[in-house]
């Protein structure tokens, strides 16, 4: 661990940490070459690998979300990590760009809801109180709450993504795999940068740092912040108000103090607020019934029905709606982490704690007129957790002990005006103006862990890793459910989980990596903010991984292919029930499988060229549910696909320094990345899908010699593909329309840098 934190300190070699890693990508059709390639541009045959490493190939790049600092290329998972020179404006901007960077995970909100979907496994509920199958993470802390996942992007170090369950190091909600975002620590040196952006659709982006030593190496710290403005995506047809537009701040300020050469102490603090009229609602059409059939009560009109009117054709990044969209939220929180390195062994405590508040409004009638349809969404969240880990490293045995808590009040309500609602019903219109669908409550959750995992070297080539994780996790909810009458919503419930691993890798050379490992993941049941839903069980998950990582001799070529087989049980489904009230329930079985394949190369200098190839194959194994055009009919689901889970995706990228004539770096880069067919309901239907599609990025970047100044051109979407991120069949209230989110359109811009 010392080595590591000594790395980190000099400032020379985390920038070459910081360069060294390109997204790591790869297909399997390539992947036999990297097994026999001979060593490419190498002085003699007998060159040293870490000569050529450093003149010619990539560089290694050390990872914590194993929970100790490896080697990436040592670690026997599948794990990607995304360097401080991949993000930034056009390139991995936020959460969601993370997709089209990262083998088999897909992203997209659900009006302001974080859904990350790892292997086919996410969030899929749309209840206050929802969680995803994916830990979220930033430096080490959890971040609860998807809807407070969306922040927070910006002066990061690199972020970490581990595919597949990780039920022993991160336990109860890591049954798809776990993403950490780790920020810029503060260096001895002053250092610091302005990156200023100008786009489309008036993007003005400002992000900015500065760091440095207040005493030495004893006492530095970091401030960081970030500022976007820009106008909507789309516009309110009915009133002329743009939506999904962007609005919001944030700020950082870290602090390191390092008493001695085996204390490190890491305090930070961060705020973040938005207010906009972003995570729009858009109505994508009608399902079992006639289009505005509902509206045609109130004379209303839809974004549909109102373009047929004037003889144009429905854009559908835009609404037609009498309610404009609402966004505001904020946050703050605290993280504090001491590490002790007593040379064999380390100990580390991280605390944290995170209050999040948000409010979104939006038209679930998605008309013109007052339908029932104005949805509230009111969410608090406060956590407290804390965690206690100790490395333990010798020449053969490897050990990590662990312990956490973790502690979350979350307080919400989902209000529905039932404004007009009389007209169902034969009745004078406001004969229910006065009432409300409304769940309101709240639900506190205390969950503890503790776990254990070693590894012993048998020899210097085979090592097996043995753990386990004990949880426990309680929840208990208070409230009331309001639909035409008042029901009660208490309920509590505990589960304990056992979640062991079983890894064993075996290094067939310096250059190649073999592994397998079996893993149990398990994510708690739930009990959901004022709901008449019955608890839901916990989710569990056994994994099967085999893979492999090699490189040539050189490190020009690098290649890593995994195949996996999950089965699920009891996974978490949630939908809108027959009576119009948003339900979860546990589908009985599924099971996955699929590979992986990525490939890295520079076939000369200056030039580097990536692919990643998947295969998923995710379906249902067991699970019956009504069917919403079969008037909610029970039908046998057996067979279909999971939700978010294309069979197949690519992605291509090349990165190439354009030699010049003069002082400085000419860089330009390309990707396209190619998505299969999803689904969004576990119907397989065809009015809540998203087709194939492919997504084409580029950028050309100057950067002055001595690297103080850059200038970049940059585009994303270049094609201007329309693609729905989301798709929700509504209640039978609003004849099971169909709304969604929709991902940004082609966008492009200018980013000023300077370094200091």
């Amino acid at each position: 661990m010392r080595k590591f934190k000594k790395i980190v300190r000099n400032q020379e070699l985390a920038c070459s940490v910081k360069r060294a890693f390109r997204i790591t990508s790869g297909v399997g059709t390539i992947f036999a070459c990297a097994l026999s390639a001979p060593a490419i541009a190498q002085d003699s045959p007998n060159s040293d690998r870490a000569v050529a490493q450093e003149n010619y190939g990539f560089d290694e790049i050390v990872v914590t979300a194993t929970r100790s600092s490896e080697s990436l290329s040592r670690v026997a998972a599948s794990i990607t990590a995304v360097s401080e020179d991949d993000l930034g404006a056009g390139k991995v901007q936020d959460v969601a760009s993370l997709a089209s960077s990262i083998p088999n995970l897909s992203v997209g909100d659900q009006f302001g809801v974080n859904r990350i979907f790892i292997r086919g496994i996410g969030l899929t509920s749309i209840d206050l109180g929802a969680d995803g199958g994916v830990a979220f993470l930033q430096d080490g802390a959890q971040i609860a709450r998807p809807a407070a996942q969306l922040s927070g992007f910006y002066d990061l170090q690199q972020v970490e993504v581990l595919r597949g369950p990780q039920g022993t190091l991160y336990g109860r909600g890591a049954t798809a795999g776990a993403i950490n975002l780790i920020t810029k620590k503060p260096t001895a040196q002053l250092d610091g940068y302005v990156r200023a952006t100008y786009g489309n659709y008036n993007n003005i982006g400002l992000e900015a740092a500065v760091g440095g030593p207040i005493a030495g190496e004893e006492v530095m710290v970091r401030i960081a912040g970030k500022y976007e403005n820009r106008d909507g995506y789309g516009v309110n047809e009915f009133t002329g108000k743009d939506i999904d537009d962007r609005n919001a701040y944030a700020f950082r300020g870290t602090l390191l103090l390092a008493p001695s050469d085996d204390v490190e102490i890491l305090l930070s603090g961060e705020y973040f607020h938005e207010n906009d009229s972003n995570y729009a609602f858009h109505y994508f059409g009608p399902t079992v019934a006639p289009e505005n059939a509902l509206g045609s009560i109130l004379g209303g009109e839809t974004l549909f029905t109102a373009a047929a009117a004037n003889g144009t054709t429905a854009n559908i990044r835009n609404i037609y709606s009498d309610e404009e969209p609402l966004n505001r939220r904020e946050g703050y929180s605290f993280t504090g982490s001491i590490e002790y390195d007593a040379g064999d062994w380390s100990l580390k405590s991280i605390s944290s704690y995170h209050n999040f508040e948000r409010f979104n409004r939006d038209d679930l009638d998605a008309s013109n007129v007052n339908m029932f349809g104005q949805n509230n969404y009111d969410e608090t969240s406060e956590t407290y957790s804390q965690e206690f880990v100790a490395n333990y490293q010798s020449e053969r045995f490897d050990a990590i002990l662990g312990a956490m808590y973790f502690k979350e009040d979350l307080f919400g309500s989902v209000r529905v005006p039932l404004t007009n609602l009389g007209l169902l019903f034969m009745l004078p219109a406001d004969t229910f103006n006065d009432q409300n669908y409304l769940q309101q409550g709240k639900v506190s959750i205390d969950a503890y862990g503790v776990y254990a995992q070693g590894s012993y070297a048998f020899t210097d080539q085979l090592k097996v890793t043995l753990g386990g994780r004990f949880s426990h996790e309680k929840r208990r909810g208070t409230g009331t459910f309001e639909f035409l009458g008042v029901v009660p919503t208490d309920k509590a419930a505990s589960w304990d989980a056992f979640t062991p691993t079983l890894t064993v890798n075996y290094q067939a050379n310096d250059n190649t990596l073999i592994y397998g490992s079996v893993t149990r993941g398990f994510k708690s049941g739930v009990i959901n903010v004022g709901s008449q839903n019955d608890v839901i069980d916990p989710e569990y998950v056994w994994s099967y991984e085999v893979g492999i990582k090699t490189t040539s001799d050189d490190n020009r070529l690098q290649a890593n292919l995994a195949a996996f087989y999950m089965d699920y049980s009891n996974l978490q489904v949630g939908f809108v029930d027959a009576t119009s009230v948003v339900t979860t329930i546990n589908a009985a079985s599924a099971r996955n499988y699929g590979f992986e394949a990525e490939l890295r190369a520079k076939p000369m200098d200056g030039l580097t060229l990536e692919l990643f190839g998947t295969y998923l194959n995710a379906k249902y194994t067991e699970f019956n549910s009504g069917d919403y055009r079969q008037g909610f009919a029970v039908v046998d689901l057996s067979g279909n696909r999971l939700s978010n889970a294309p069979e197949f995706s690519f992605r291509a990228g090349a990165d190439y320094d354009i030699p010049l004539s003069m002082p400085g770096t000419l860089n330009i880069r390309g990707e396209i990345n190619w998505q299969d067919r999803v689904y969004f309901t576990e119907f397989n239907n065809a009015d809540a899908t998203q087709g194939a599609y492919a997504l084409v990025n580029a950028g050309l970047r100057y950067t002055s010699d001595d690297d103080r100044w850059s200038a970049e051109l940059w585009g994303r979407n270049l094609t201007n593909e329309l693609v729905l991120t989301n798709n929700i069949i509504t209640a039978p209230l609003y004849s099971s329309v169909r709304v969604g989110s929709v991902a940004p359109p082609r966008t492009y811009g200018v980013t000023v840098g300077i370094n200091f």
